[in-house]
């Protein structure tokens, strides 16, 4: 990755929320970050008081709306980061942009609704604001990093964009049933219904980990809405299975330092589509994404009595749980056909079929047929799942971890690894084993077990039939 693109993950949890690891903390977030490649974060849960606390103390700004970790905060007490004391970058230091989630639990037109919603906020003040309007309505910020309320999602942006006009309102993981934007459990069908007069101050959403951008194409309110991906993190390794990237709109000179930006820009960037113009430094240039048949949610399903079924076999079969006749959980996938068939009260269940293109690295970037000016997308697997199955061993391993630091050390991070360096490099130091499990996940040549109904997709690079065996020709250093 140059210098002229940033990759941002701005959807992630500290130790406040509830099934997130005690070591999200700031310097364990901003050591994980380097390690990925990630040069700007989200503060998650700047919501809850604590950790606001911490937030406010531990970062300092270096530009408006956008902070660093102070050196004191450093677990490599700063000797990695290569500039003066005073520079308002480091080379290579991860960044930070105030964001948190709010979980909003209420009733709206004799449903009950669930609804997960992102706010970023341009600073401090105006976060310190929300909270303590929040508070003021009988919000308890204390109970987790990422509170339950009885607010709207259309009283949480009405709180966030009265605060300050720049506030920031995504709605979290769009399509997950149980609490989003348009889940099948409990969510809307559309933003009016969700956010109401507010609605045209929702300039995106994020896609989460069972839906892809071409997934989201087919939404109509979505043609003029930017489409964004976060990792929702709640530990470190976790970060940036999902990421936006931005990119300068203009070259720096030669002779200049690492750019700079602020929160201005990359609001800009983010509301862009939605206002028809920019007047930041940045835009989105693509996403990355997990591969959404690994997501959770991907398929219709019934956990309890195993069965999954894809759209059609749903359309076929129904949706009940043929075994013990229980509600299935829709999938996602169920639920965008279901969606993309209500343009203009006409059928568009067709799927959207992205052009394909391979960059010099062998990676495989997906665009829209038609719209040049939608950001294209590529699909990643995790180094640490791709190091498990050269491994034949579990992504946690001790094996997996050791080989994991060797190659960010010798390559610089988990993207330059997964995006950029070239596969005959890869193969030469890791064994050519890496090497052929790198070069068909960025071609997309592997397979995948669809998700459903709260249980992870499987992903396989080789197939079963195909699988090397166990130690032949690894030719690894490790």
């Amino acid at each position: 990755m140059d210098d002229s693109q940033i990759i941002a993950d701005l959807q992630i949890h500290s130790k406040y929320s509830r099934a997130v690891s005690k070591n999200m903390v700031l310097p364990e977030i901003r050591g994980w970050a380097r390690k990925k490649g990630i040069g700007l974060m989200a503060t998650g849960d700047w919501m809850h008081p604590l950790w606001f606390r911490e937030l406010s103390s531990q970062l300092e700004e270096v530009s408006s709306g956008i902070y660093r970790l102070k050196r004191e905060y450093l677990s490599d007490g700063g000797e990695q980061s290569i500039g003066d004391e005073d520079s308002s970058i480091r080379h290579n230091e991860p960044l930070f942009l105030l964001s948190a989630e709010i979980s909003s639990i209420y009733t709206q037109g004799g449903k009950q609704r669930r609804v997960h919603t992102l706010v970023f906020a341009p600073n401090f003040s105006a976060a310190q604001k929300i909270n303590l309007e929040l508070v003021r309505r009988g919000c308890n910020l204390s109970s987790d990093g990422r509170p339950i309320v009885g607010l709207s999602a259309k009283e949480i942006a009405e709180i966030s964009l009265s605060t300050d006009e720049r506030c920031l309102v995504i709605p979290a993981h769009a399509w997950t049933p149980w609490f989003s934007l348009y889940g099948s459990k409990s969510g809307f069908d559309s933003i009016a219904e969700c956010f109401g007069d507010t609605a045209a101050n929702i300039y995106a959403v994020e896609t989460g980990l069972s839906s892809d951008p071409a997934m989201n194409w087919r939404i109509g309110e979505l043609r003029q809405r930017a489409v964004v991906s976060f990792s929702d993190a709640h530990s470190g390794p976790k970060l940036g299975r999902e990421a936006t990237i931005f990119q300068f709109r203009h070259k720096q000179s030669a002779n200049s330092q690492v750019q700079s930006f602020t929160y201005d820009d990359v609001y800009q960037a983010i509301a862009e589509r939605y206002l028809g113009k920019n007047q930041g430094k940045l835009q989105i240039s693509s996403t990355i994404e997990f591969n959404p048949e690994e997501g959770k949610y991907h398929y219709t399903g019934h956990r309890t009595c195993g069965v999954v079924q894809s759209p059609e076999e749903t359309r076929q079969r129904g949706t009940t749980c043929h075994v013990c006749g229980k509600p299935l959980t829709l999938g996602v996938m169920h639920r965008v056909e279901e969606l993309s068939q209500r343009v203009n009260g006409q059928s568009n269940s067709q799927a959207i079929q992205p052009i394909k293109k391979t960059s010099k690295a062998g990676v495989v970037g997906y665009y829209h047929p038609s719209d040049a000016k939608r950001p294209p997308y590529v699909m990643m697997v995790p180094l640490m799942e791709i190091l498990g199955e050269v491994h034949h061993t579990g992504s946690g391993s001790k094996t997996v971890q050791n080989e994991y630091n060797t190659l960010i050390s010798q390559f610089g991070s988990e993207f330059a690894v997964l995006l950029h360096t070239p596969l005959a490099e890869l193969a030469s130091f890791g064994g050519e084993r890496l090497g052929d499990a790198l070069q068909r996940v960025r071609n997309g040549s592997i397979s995948i077990k669809p998700g459903y109904d709260g249980v992870f997709g499987t992903v396989r690079i080789w197939p079963e039939s195909d699988q090397l065996q166990e130690g032949k020709e690894q030719m690894s250093l490790f």
